[in-house]
This record gives structure tokens, sequence and C-alpha cells, in this order.
């Protein structure tokens, strides 16, 4: 294993810092970086370009940053079909697998094989307008149907294999992977889920009535929204990022992708370890 994309917080304060890190490992192990088109000007000059027609087979992409810069990485990982090691040098890093006082430890870790590699469910977005489709993405954390810039709530139809669940006012919607229900579906009052489980959460936020409340669906399942009335061109945000503004009448057909993205894990801490940890769960 010595073949390995790079993707790195563009934007980080302590970009030398970054650097260092890169280079050290540059200079102490037999490691190809490679680095992806949007990224090259800010990385190391002895970084090689990745070309998707080359055949090259990256190991793993180590992402440097937080939760976020694992996110943007996620389409690499997707086209390169490698797994992400998440670096963190953000602030809670919970997709991060370790930190940069411990990289080498991992790096040694990855060269002698001594790591497991978990897949993690993607959602399946498309967004139709008068029965034709406008837009399709996917997320690894969640889509975020947000009522944008007005204080007035927007109305949704709320469908599981087009067989309606409710109506509802509220101030957005959620439909979060696994992997996201730390997030904002977490924010919005929606259960913690095994980031491993087949499973999508769907969490309004803030309805007008109390009995609504989020749902759990099997990631088979269709989950659509229609959006019924508004009061302004509400917002589609995919993994944090708005891509697409609405109209009255569209419809967001949310489900499990067959795609998937694949991480490192190195240690045997378990999921609900990291998030006592993180979350400072379960003390007094």
């Amino acid at each position: 294993m010595n073949k390995f994309g790079l993707f790195i917080h563009t934007e980080y304060y302590d970009k030398q810092k970054q650097s260092e890190i890169i280079r050290n490992l540059y200079k102490n192990y037999d490691i190809e970086f490679y680095g992806f088109d949007d990224q090259l000007e800010s990385l190391p000059e002895f970084v090689k370009p990745y070309h998707y027609n080359d055949n090259i087979n990256l190991n793993s992409i180590l992402v440097f940053g937080g939760d976020g810069t694992i996110l943007r990485a996620k389409k690499y990982a997707l086209l390169t079909k490698a797994p992400l090691l998440g670096i963190n040098i953000g602030k809670l890093g919970f997709l991060s697998e370790t930190k940069p006082e411990l990289l080498e430890r991992s790096i040694q870790l990855l060269i002698n094989n001594k790591y497991k590699v978990q897949s993690r469910l993607l959602l399946d977005i498309k967004v139709f307008r008068d029965n034709k489709l406008i837009y399709r993405d996917l997320a690894l954390n969640d889509a975020v149907l947000f009522r944008a810039n007005t204080p007035k709530m927007i109305e949704a139809k709320i469908k599981t294999n087009n067989r309606l669940i409710y109506t509802t006012r509220c101030d957005g919607l959620v439909a979060s992977t696994p992997t996201g229900s730390t997030a904002y579906s977490l924010s919005g009052g929606g259960p913690i889920l095994d980031p491993l489980m087949e499973a999508i959460v769907f969490c309004p936020l803030n309805p007008h009535i109390l009995s609504i409340r989020p749902i759990v669906f099997s990631a088979k399942d269709l989950l659509s929204f229609e959006l019924i009335s508004c009061h302004d061109e509400p917002l589609l945000q995919i993994d944090g990022v708005n891509v697409i503004s609405l109209l009255e009448g569209d419809v967001i057909k949310i489900i499990g992708a067959t795609q998937k993205v694949n991480f490192i894990k190195l240690s045997n801490k378990t999921f609900y370890q990291i998030m006592r940890k993180k979350m400072h769960m379960g003390r007094i």
C-alpha cells in the first residue's frame, strides 16, 4: 500500500502545518501522493496529479480537515473507489478516524494492512418539476429542504412508496443517512442511528403541530417531499451546501443509493465510545 490520494481543507488557518505533515510522510515512507485538479495548487510540489484515465488504484484518500471536508471528499471516493481516512484538524471531527499526532502510526497500520473498511449508506436524491427531473445528487450526511429567507413556514406533503404519511407546516425537512443522524437531524430532535445501518431518518424542523415527529424508514423505501406552498423560494441543501432553489409543486424523491462510500477503520473503538467522547454523553 503506497498510493494515497490527498484532499485538504484549502482554507485551514495553518496551511504550513498541513504541508509539513504531508511532507514528513513523503520523506519517511515510500508513498506516492496524488492530488485532484481543484486542489493541486494548494498541495506540495511532489504531489502528482490524479488522472482518472490512468487506471491508478489509490489505496486510500487522506482527508485533512473536519467533517465538512470529509463530506466534500465524498465525490472523489466515489470516482476512485478508494476508502477515506479522515485526519481531524477541525473541531468535532465525528467522521475522522485519526489526528495529526497519530498519523504516522496510522500510516504504519495501513501499510501493514491492519485496518478494516466500513461502507456507509448514501442517499440518492432527485428533484422533479412538472414531472421532469431537474436535479440529482448523492448525500453522505443529509438532504435538507429549508424555508430560506422568509420567516413563514412551508407546507409539504410527505409520502413513502407513493402513500401519504401526513401533510405538515414547518420550517423545513431533513432526510439523513445513519451517518448523518448525529448532525442536523439530531439537532432537530431526530434519533441517533448506528452508521452502518441501512435506514433513512426523516425529521421535520419545528413543525406547527406537536404530534408531527421524526420517523425512521428502510433505505429501500422511496421517500418524497412535495412542496405544497411557500412564501419564498425554499432551498435544498445537500451535505450542508445549498444546491438548488425550489418552487411550489416541486417534488424531492429520496432513496438509499446503490453506491456507498468506504471509510478506513483503524481502531477497535465502537461508534458508541466515539459518540460518548465527542458528544460528552452519559457524564454526571
